[in-house]
């Protein structure tokens, strides 16, 4: 249980917040490069703050103050230039840095050559773009596996969640959750037993260099499982990182939550799957990424719990806007959310010290691909990729019958064994989560 001074202090994000400061020491997604394909802008509430990303006639992007410091017009609605972005109200010109370019007629030019918004810089990688919202020097954005791994077929999904950041991220500390909310609970609804299910034994966690480390022990699992001996992480602050593997192929997600401001989150489901060595893929499936969107509620307004990342939301939203940790009776199965709330408190002390925060990367050697801890055959998800996968929104991607075809069978949905020089022997794997 926490007090409510202290629950005000892990879960407000704005400028000026002690939370605030941490989170503005790392990259957060704000959009999917796909997203930006056909628009020169785009609305983004980041942190508490109201910008807008923009793309310049070169393509370059930029993340600036989204209201003209002139007569506060939305510069959403502004018109690209080569090295900008003009309000389209008086045609005054920023930079990406939010410095005035240019003043139309006017005569004295006061602010030209002056920072006079906020200007952030934007980095794409993995098809996501980043911004970072912190004092210079900015880290590296670090290049996780999945993001920068050759030859994967990548998708994402976004959905903009109404309550607090923390509860999203405290549902990643806590394991024992999984048994009940993704197995009870789908057995309930599906009449159909899940690995999900399974009964915990024991769970484990350990600091690593970016962030937390979980393990759980399935009933009958031995202790030499990759579920108890490897885990997977948390990434500090705002990442879950998952996957599995183990024979031909391997599939990684990372899940972005990405603090809008103290009631809302936007919630990012980012996967990389790489198929056997010899499976035929289609080029734009390795190029680009798409954005899907997948449904929450029914025709009656009801969630649909028959999907384990829904049934995560509807467990996030349900707590409220911001979770009352005042009234909260904690138990043995948190000792991760305690850990991870602990970790928090420190990492704001280090940044108030002036100290770089946990995760933080400044090493170009160490930031050429930076492979996350993996499970090799998850118990929990042994039971099968193409089940695995249809429990899970991923089904609703552009790219789903193509993924679970290649993954399984090492070529395309709609070409046969004849027209491919895949492997004939390749096994059933255990699917990613």
């Amino acid at each position: 249980m926490l007090t409510s001074d202290e629950n005000i202090q892990l879960t407000q994000v704005g400028p000026g917040t002690r939370m605030g400061a941490l989170m503005r020491r790392y990259w957060h997604v704000v959009a999917p490069l796909s997203e930006m394909e056909n628009r020169w802008t785009k609305r983004v509430r980041l942190l508490g703050e109201d910008l807008v990303l923009f793309k310049d006639l070169e393509g370059r992007f930029g993340l600036i103050g989204e209201y003209c410091p002139h007569r506060r017009a939305s510069l959403a609605y502004g018109i690209p230039s080569e090295d900008g972005i003009r309000c389209m109200y008086h045609g005054w010109h920023f930079d990406a840095q939010g410095n005035c370019i240019e003043q139309p007629f006017e005569q004295r030019h006061a602010l030209k050559d002056k920072k006079v918004t906020a200007g952030y810089p934007v980095q794409e990688l993995g098809g996501l773009l980043f911004a970072y919202l912190g004092p210079a020097p900015a880290p590296l954005l670090p290049r996780f596996e999945a993001l920068v791994g050759p030859g994967a077929i990548r998708h994402v999904s976004r959905q903009e969640i109404p309550c607090n950041w923390l509860q999203i991220m405290e549902n990643s500390a806590d394991p024992v959750h999984t048994e009940w909310l993704h197995g009870k609970l789908t057995e309930f609804i599906t009449k159909e037993p899940v690995a999900f299910s399974r009964r915990h034994a024991k769970i484990g966690f350990d600091e690593f260099e970016f962030g937390l480390i979980k393990r759980r022990l399935m009933e009958g699992q031995s202790e030499d499982s990759d579920d108890w001996k490897v885990g997977h992480p948390i990434v500090f602050p705002n990442i879950l990182s998952f996957g599995s593997g183990g024979g031909l192929w391997k599939a990684l997600q990372l899940q972005f939550r990405v603090p809008v401001d103290d009631t809302n989150t936007v919630h990012y489901w980012f996967a990389a799957y790489f198929p056997p060595d010899l499976a035929q893929v289609p080029e734009e499936m390795l190029t680009r990424v798409p954005l899907y969107t997948f449904p929450t509620k029914d025709a009656d307004g009801n969630y649909l719990l028959q999907y384990v990342d829904n049934q995560d939301v509807v467990a996030w939203i349900t707590q409220g806007a911001v979770a009352d940790r005042t009234q909260e009776n904690l138990g043995a199965s948190d000792q991760g959310v305690v850990a991870f709330r602990n970790m928090l408190r420190r990492e704001m002390e280090r940044v108030e010290r002036g100290e770089d925060p946990l995760g933080t990367v400044r090493d170009v050697e160490r930031n050429q691909v930076i492979s996350l801890p993996l499970e090799v055959h998850k118990d929990m998800l042994s039971d099968g990729f193409a089940r695995s996968f249809r429990r899970n929104t991923g089904m609703f991607s552009p790219y789903a019958e193509n993924i679970l075809s290649i993954m399984e069978h090492g070529r395309p949905a709609g070409v046969s064994s004849a027209q491919t020089t895949a492997p004939s022997n390749l096994r059933e794997p255990v699917n990613a989560k």
